[in-house]
């Protein structure tokens, strides 16, 4: 191979490195809309764990819902997801992967993670654009199953009253977030799978998907395919 293709290592620190502040995720101090929130102390934990953060110093706006990049970069965050071990060719570039994306962008790092990472992201994504709570729900999963060797059960699919509202193409890592306990229906038994997801909806399936993870933890971590 030429010396002009030789293959160049980005280092983690420049490509991991996150405008939160721009995405809205970005406060330390504690939130001060939680009120009458139920998922108060699991939002609570994950913001010590800095996995997430407001949209200013004090407010963490449970009722927003949130967009497809934002969604990505909590699951980046949760799972710890990076590309330490990828050697590319060129200096990758969001819009390698994302025809829409905006490379000057604060989630363009995070979409080049993700890519890496065993999601399933179609190349027409759409990073502003609001996700609904079974995309989200199909991203975590995919993202969980890749990284962790959890051990193997076996599935028996969960009846719901919305059942039919479903993406047929999400029945599987659906049915094995209810089945797992990191996605719950309401007291109708509905799951409201096309809804926008919210940030308090979001971020407590992030933290029951790391509990589960913490209360089975496999032989090793899997690795990301290069």
């Amino acid at each position: 191979m030429k010396a002009t293709r030789k293959l160049l290592a980005f280092s983690t620190f420049a490509l991991l490195t996150l405008s939160m502040a721009q995405q809205g995720f970005a406060a330390s101090a504690p939130f001060t809309d939680l009120q009458n929130v139920a998922a108060k102390d699991k939002i609570m934990a994950l913001q010590q764990q800095g996995i997430l953060r407001g949209v200013d110093d004090h407010r963490f706006m449970p009722d927003a819902t949130i967009t497809a990049a934002q969604g990505i970069q909590l699951i980046v965050s949760a799972f710890r997801l990076n590309i330490d071990n990828i050697r590319f060719i060129k200096e990758p570039k969001a819009t390698d992967y994302f025809a829409k994306a905006d490379n000057d962008a604060w989630y363009s790092n995070v979409l080049i993670i993700a890519a890496n990472n065993g999601l399933d992201l179609p190349a027409d994504l759409e990073p502003e654009q609001i996700w609904t709570k079974e995309q989200f729900i199909h991203q975590l999963m995919l993202a969980m199953e890749t990284h962790y060797d959890l051990p193997m059960i076996k599935i028996a699919p969960r009846d719901f009253a919305d059942l039919e509202q479903l993406n047929p193409s999400y029945q599987g890592t659906i049915q094995r977030a209810l089945v797992l306990g990191i996605a719950k229906l309401d007291d109708g038994q509905k799951m409201h799978p096309r809804d926008a997801i919210t940030r308090q909806e979001a971020a407590e399936i992030i933290y029951n998907a790391l509990e589960y993870v913490k209360a089975h933890p496999g032989p090793a971590e899997s690795t990301p395919a290069k």
